[in-house]
């Protein structure tokens, strides 16, 4: 890694991959990153896949990457297995394993509230405000209002769930992933740098990647392939320093920082 360049953060979905398939000019990127030794980490707020999954996925499209992924799964799972015994977690069943050690729905000292997709109802919300009312800590892997794929464009996400329980028990919950200044700082420190230093996050969504990261005096970029339609309005307080339309246009930009 070369010391000398800023670190780079990157989002996953809506930047890297795109719904089901990697994002046009990824090779370009993962193959910039890797020449110019600019250290970099992909910190995602999935909570359908663990690190380990997600690099199984370049594999599987033939791209080589040699960069750590996080995702708000692993690192829920490493903050619930240090802070508590018990938990009650609704996610999805392919990060479930993550939290075998702790897993219990009978007494739980806190809730752990993923992705369910459409299992959503009123029986699961209120069952997690059951538990909460009764004392367990919400623990939310991110706080997402919504997102968007090819094939079925905007989708609520489980921000809005979280928001519900929030409001009916009085408590605020733990937030895991991005916006929280801990989920950036996990980010760097694999790579050996604090949110004390200065670096650079990619990403596609205005609040979670590029408001959240402003407020630790980052230098952002947006880019245009995911949930965030250009151009921008004229109206938002949210500025990125940077924009770009696909990941090519990222590297130029990469090049003069």
């Amino acid at each position: 890694m070369d010391k000398n360049l800023l670190p780079l953060l990157i989002d996953l979905d809506g930047v890297l991959r795109i719904g089901k398939k990697p994002a046009l000019y990824l090779k370009e990127l993962f193959e910039y990153l890797k020449i110019s030794q600019r250290p970099a980490c992909v910190i995602s707020n999935s909570t359908l896949s663990h690190g380990k999954s997600i690099l199984n996925f370049f594999e599987n499209n033939s791209i080589n990457c040699d960069i750590p992924v996080l995702t708000a799964a692993d690192a829920a799972a490493i903050y619930v297995k240090e802070k508590y015994k018990k938990a009650a977690v609704y996610c999805a069943d392919s990060i479930k394993n993550l939290f075998d050690d702790v897993l219990d729905f009978q007494s739980p000292e806190a809730v752990v509230i993923g992705d369910i997709g459409k299992r959503w109802n009123y029986e699961i919300m209120n069952g997690i405000f059951k538990y909460v009312y009764n004392g367990a800590d919400i623990i939310a892997m991110h706080k997402n209002k919504f997102w968007k794929t090819p094939e079925d464009g905007l989708l609520i996400d489980a921000g809005a769930f979280i928001a519900g329980i929030e409001y009916a028990t009085g408590k605020v919950s733990i937030l895991i992933g991005k916006p929280s200044p801990l989920y950036f700082q996990a980010g760097l420190e694999i790579l050996g740098y604090s949110t004390k230093q200065n670096f650079i996050m990619l990403g596609d969504d205005l609040e979670t990647d590029i408001k959240g990261a402003k407020n630790l005096n980052a230098k952002t970029i947006l880019i245009y392939t995911g949930k965030t339609n250009y151009p921008l309005s004229k109206n938002l307080k949210i500025k990125p320093d940077y924009e770009a339309q696909n990941l090519k246009e990222v590297i130029t930009i990469l090049q003069n920082i």
